[in-house]
């Protein structure tokens, strides 16, 4: 039976009319349009910095992995929408409602910016195979070790990368000092842990970045890296502790198709 590769309606959250005029990628990091508490992340997710680690280029077929609230949607969007072709593979947690969706319904200028698709345990053809030359994806691999499904969803990312395509990967490192727990319920993952099973899957390592590391985060929190900030699982329990460490140590990862 021939796979469907559907595009859902997320899409259904946008007005009409189209704002964008082929930014660079500085100037769509740079962008007054992005929302102001998204932005003042940048100085410590470092975007632009990330984005040219991976070798993005505006005209490449690029799917990003369960944007969350959207805050690389509100870059890649723009940046793509001229010459290359945005996907988003949406998660169980990003339909109607969502984080995502109210940010998109709050930026009528995405409007027809990108493509929506379903990705989880239980859709996999989120897109045709060897079509991508990116496949992004930040701070989602835990989730799918939490879920005991990241062998497969690591193979259906490795199905829709074209050979030699890129897997760009962030995620919250592990420490060394402790075993890994194969369902990361903490939020952490050790970098040697996740280079392995992203290798299995057929990707070959070719590149690391230190640029959202922070040797701050001891990894043992009570709360997992939740406690940490953004989302300061403890509340107002030592806030000020938590503050001053920062957001979670983080890897980037980047990894290359191998085969076909």
């Amino acid at each position: 039976m021939k796979a469907v590769y559907p595009i859902l309606c997320a899409v259904s959250l946008m007005t009409t009319g189209s704002a964008f005029a082929a930014p660079t990628l500085e100037q769509a990091v740079k962008s007054e349009s992005r929302d102001v508490r998204l932005v003042a992340r940048d100085s410590i997710r470092h975007p632009l910095e990330e984005l040219q680690f991976f070798g993005l280029r505006p005209d490449a077929n690029v799917v990003e992995i369960w944007p969350g609230g959207g805050y690389w949607t509100q870059i890649l969007a723009p940046y793509l929408h001229d010459k290359g072709v945005y996907t988003l593979a949406l998660g169980p947690e990003d339909g109607a409602g969502s984080a995502f969706s109210k940010m998109v319904a709050a930026h009528p200028e995405l409007n027809r910016t990108f493509r929506t698709a379903q990705f989880d345990g239980e859709h996999l053809d989120f897109a045709p195979p060897n079509s991508a030359d990116f496949v992004l994806t930040f701070r989602n691999l835990h989730n799918w070790m939490e879920a005991g499904n990241a062998p497969q969803m690591l193979a259906a990312i490795h199905r829709v990368l074209k050979p030699g395509g890129i897997f760009g990967v962030e995620d919250h490192r592990g420490h060394t000092n402790a075993p890994q727990d194969p369902r990361a319920e903490d939020g952490y993952v050790r970098q040697s842990y996740a280079v392995s099973l992203i290798e299995k899957a057929g990707f070959k390592l070719v590149g690391t970045s230190e640029i959202n590391a922070n040797p701050q985060d001891t990894a043992n929190w009570p709360k997992g890296v939740w406690t940490l900030p953004p989302t300061f699982a403890l509340g107002d329990k030592d806030h000020a502790k938590y503050a001053a460490i920062g957001e979670g140590d983080n890897f980037v990862l980047k990894f290359q198709k191998i085969g076909h």
